[in-house]
């Protein structure tokens, strides 16, 4: 008898240890140590930038953004917070955050006091009681996360984009830099001075993002985008690391698509480039991230300016 009921304190000690780690592993294991995604593209944030030869493969949908689908303004900031199947946050918690959280509170106390997620039902709260709260964790876990994947399919993600042409041409220039001869058949011409300006911002964002000089991002890219770059830095000081990103280089890029909304005009190019990323302890500057060797990066960024203004970084987009 003994026996069997320490058995039983071990596994509940297991099964509550494994409920708890899930979200910290999960939100761990989706961190980026370099500068984030996420953002607006306007009336096309929620549909896929055309491929070009730097990014021929898909680009990811927005991760986290302001706007909402069918409205090409952004939304308030406390839109930003409200998707995600993890998400973060008073009232803006996801799906499967408010599920975990009632499933937490009502099942695993009752695991750690004795009784269970059913401890009414005195049959329950037996060995076979607590496979089945088991059982309910993961299959919710598992439902959620289907609807969410079907919710985020590329088909329902781009659907009802607007059409932005034939894809882009063939680039004029290969190797280092921009393609000038890229792009699509939208309103606005990228000149070259624009690709001069795209290459310094993407320098600058990753310099101030490794000095955390929030005032300098201001200046950079939109309040949007800097909401973000604040949230994620102040998470760094949280788990006491600081970021490093030295060395960027760009290696290649051309332009997907330009438009024009309004007085708005956006710029949506594709780059890779190589940068050294580390994550460093703070005070003691020891290393506990990244790596001291260049790798190579192609992501999708979109800039945006009011009309005779400058250039502002509105949106990052990874690719596959």
């Amino acid at each position: 008898m003994n026996f069997s009921q320490r058995t039983r304190g071990i596994v509940r000690a297991i099964a509550v240890a494994m409920a708890l780690a899930l979200p910290v592993m999960m939100t761990v294991s989706a961190a980026d140590a370099r500068v984030g995604g996420g953002g607006s593209r306007g009336s096309r944030t929620f549909s896929a930038p055309p491929s070009t030869n730097t990014a021929p493969g898909s680009v990811a949908p927005m991760n986290r953004t302001f706007s909402q689908p069918g409205s090409p303004n952004m939304g308030s900031p406390a839109a930003a917070n409200s998707g995600g199947l993890f998400g973060r946050g008073g009232m803006g918690r996801g799906l499967l955050g408010g599920l975990a959280a009632g499933f937490l509170g009502a099942g695993l106390f009752g695991m750690l006091f004795g009784g269970g997620l059913f401890s009414g039902l005195g049959g329950l709260s037996s060995m076979l009681g607590l496979l089945l709260q088991i059982g309910l964790i993961v299959l919710v876990v598992r439902l959620a996360m289907s609807w969410w994947q079907r919710r985020n399919t590329p088909a329902a993600a781009y659907a009802g984009g607007p059409d932005v042409g034939p894809g882009p041409q063939a680039n004029a220039r290969s190797g280092f830099g921009f393609g000038l001869g890229g792009g699509s058949n939208a309103p606005v011409e990228i000149a070259p001075g624009d690709y001069e300006t795209f290459e310094r911002l993407l320098g600058d964002i990753q310099t101030a993002w490794s000095n955390e000089d929030i005032a300098k991002l201001h200046t950079l890219a939109t309040p949007e985008m800097v909401s973000y770059f604040s949230k994620d830095l102040e998470e760094n000081k949280a788990r006491n690391v600081t970021n490093k990103v030295t060395n960027v280089k760009l290696l290649q890029g051309d332009l997907a698509e330009a438009w024009r909304e309004g007085d708005s005009e956006y710029a949506t190019v594709a780059m890779r480039y190589s940068l050294v990323d580390t994550v460093l302890e703070r005070g003691t500057g020891r290393q506990v991230g990244g790596s001291t060797q260049p790798e190579e990066v192609t992501e999708v960024w979109t800039f945006v300016r009011q009309r005779g203004g400058n250039w502002e970084l509105s949106a990052i987009q990874q690719t596959s």
